[in-house]
């Protein structure tokens, strides 16, 4: 696939630059310690994780991808699920291997590149500072920047507004069903990884690659 065209590249974070799932389940577990439930297995919070803290909080404590939990509960679980992820944002969470490279790459053809995720902005910009992963984005959009998130293409749709792009100049690189949904919708590329949180060769994206870099020789000009 020739993506020559593409004027800019953007990135969701949590498990497509970053694998957050060591920091993401400590800060679940010691929520549920905290709420007198027992701890759940790394890999069934990670099951969990996509559409937001709040949706992680729910899905947490109830232990059910759809399920809400009781509004008092929640509350107390969410105060002590952002405070204690706050501070132990990146003890275990680890940048993708290629990722840096990759960024470099991309930033070497002058392309804009930004980070969209579902994560709030308020967690999503200091772990990017804390991993030395935030100078090559000009642009960072959490989940709770505008008023609609992924799978919404409202985030996408701005991104492309304040880069002075149209919708299908940008290509959507991510690991999940969300990812692909906003692409689709906005109307820009979808690219998934294959080392994600999810079956890339389900999400049905135009483009599956291995690493970031992939995607500097899919752009370059010869």
């Amino acid at each position: 696939m020739n993506l020559k065209s593409i004027q800019a590249v953007a990135f969701d974070l949590d498990g497509t630059l970053v694998d957050s799932i060591p920091d993401l389940a400590n800060a679940a577990n010691a929520m549920r310690a905290h709420l007198g439930l027992p701890p759940l297995e790394p890999e069934r919070i990670k099951s969990h994780v996509g559409d937001g803290i709040a949706s992680l909080v729910h899905r947490a404590i109830t232990d059910e991808r759809h399920a809400e939990a009781d509004g008092h509960i929640w509350e107390r679980g969410y105060r002590f699920f952002v405070q204690h992820y706050r501070e132990h944002l990146a003890d275990q969470t680890t940048v993708y291997a290629g990722v840096r490279d990759g960024l470099a790459l991309l930033r070497a053809l002058k392309r804009p590149l930004v980070v969209i995720t579902n994560k709030s902005e308020r967690l999503a910009v200091p772990l990017l500072e804390q991993l030395e992963l935030r100078d090559p984005f000009s642009l960072i959009l959490g989940g709770d920047t505008l008023p609609e998130k992924k799978p919404s293409a409202l985030p996408l749709l701005h991104a492309c507004q304040v880069l002075g792009i149209q919708p299908n100049e940008l290509a959507m690189v991510g690991d999940s069903p969300n990812d692909v949904s906003a692409a689709r919708a906005a109307g820009s590329l979808a690219i998934a990884v294959d080392y994600g949180y999810a079956d890339a060769s389900a999400l049905g994206a135009d483009l599956t690659v291995g690493s970031i870099a992939e995607l500097y020789d899919l752009m370059k000009n010869d």
